[in-house]
């Protein structure tokens, strides 16, 4: 009997000690950033945007209001006091800042988004402050200061409409609105094409035809009294419309024909709001009115007004009130008695149209 041959175990090779200064150290995963800190960034962000239009809105309102109060020609009584108050304004923001800073140390420690949510409250009251009637005639006055004699004589202007709005017959506008209705999709489709205030040529169509169309002595067809247009308003419109001759006697052709007028004169009197107004009444005749201005060296419409002693100085003012009854309808369902309540603050916020 064979005795069985035992079966030997192969030894494992000891492993050469590693070398000193080879030994790699472990991979450490990336870590993404914590999301904490993303959302440390954003309210960070949140704050300092709330507090930018807090303080917009804060100075815009104490500018206003010392300029309402320190307006006048006198160095020492007016200019003087005022640019010393812009002074003490930006050291008042200056030392603001840093209450806040201090503040916000404090609010965070109760409260991560706590710094946060009262900028954001601070912004909204502002801007609840700016849509308050108060405000008014506070952002006006700042308007004037920035604005300069532009300002003013817009402003000056402005209260010549609501002087003719105020004139109106209310049972007259409230006849005209109705006879107005079956041209209003007309007269919107034409303002959208040549990018007008819609309410600007209702208003234009009021002064021109009390949207009754009809033929005129001089020459005026339709319902916006068109005469001469040059040809290449012509091809505009018929662009718009689609026609190869767009047709005087058709509402909707008249309406696209005056759109293209009067976005044409608006551009050539550099969005000149009552000039555009004015030019579009003139028409070609004359030389038009860039001519005019330019024989009498007039550059804006209160310089223009003494030497329109046989054009319509008015007609402006005019097509502004009527389009100021339409823009009232559409906002407030009626139209609103100028000198009664609190009207006419609330008729100036809903603003003239294009102005």
């Amino acid at each position: 009997m064979s005795r069985p041959v035992p079966i030997k175990k192969a030894q494992a090779k000891p492993r050469p000690p590693a070398r000193a200064g080879r030994a790699k150290p472990p991979r450490k995963a990336k870590r993404k950033p914590p999301v904490r800190a993303e959302w440390n960034g954003w309210l960070l962000s949140l704050e300092i945007a709330a507090l930018a239009v807090a303080a917009v809105l804060a100075t815009m309102f104490l500018l206003g209001y010392s300029a309402s109060w320190l307006s006048g020609p006198g160095f020492f009584s007016n200019l003087l006091p005022f640019a010393g108050g812009v002074v003490l304004l930006v050291l008042a923001a200056a030392l603001l800042l840093i209450v806040w800073w201090q503040a916000r140390r404090w609010l965070s420690e109760r409260l991560r988004y706590l710094p946060a949510a009262t900028a954001v409250a601070l912004a909204l009251s502002w801007v609840w402050f700016v849509l308050h009637d108060g405000y008014t005639p506070v952002f006006t006055h700042f308007r004037t200061l920035v604005g300069g004699k532009q300002e003013a004589e817009r402003v000056t202007l402005a209260h010549q409409v609501y002087a003719a709005y105020r004139r109106h017959d209310s049972g007259g506008l409230q006849k005209m609105l109705a006879r107005a209705a079956s041209f209003d999709p007309a007269i919107t489709d034409a303002a959208k094409a040549f990018d007008v205030d819609a309410d600007l040529l209702h208003g234009i169509a009021a002064t021109e035809s009390s949207f009754m169309p009809r033929d005129s002595r001089d020459g005026g067809k339709g319902l916006f009294q068109i005469t001469a247009v040059p040809k290449f308003i012509t091809r505009e419109a018929a662009r718009e419309l689609g026609v190869a001759e767009p047709s005087v006697a058709d509402p909707r052709h008249n309406a696209y024909l005056a759109a293209a007028t009067f976005k044409h004169y608006l551009e050539e009197m550099n969005d000149d709001l009552f000039l555009g107004l004015l030019a579009y009444n003139i028409g070609p005749r004359n030389g038009g009115l860039r001519f005019i201005m330019q024989q009498y060296g007039a550059s804006d419409f209160a310089t223009m007004q003494p030497y329109l002693q046989t054009l319509p100085r008015d007609y402006p003012i005019r097509v502004l009130s009527y389009a100021l009854a339409f823009k009232l309808w559409r906002h407030d369902g009626k139209l609103l008695a100028y000198e009664e309540g609190d009207n006419a603050v609330h008729i100036q916020q809903v603003g003239i149209p294009g102005l």
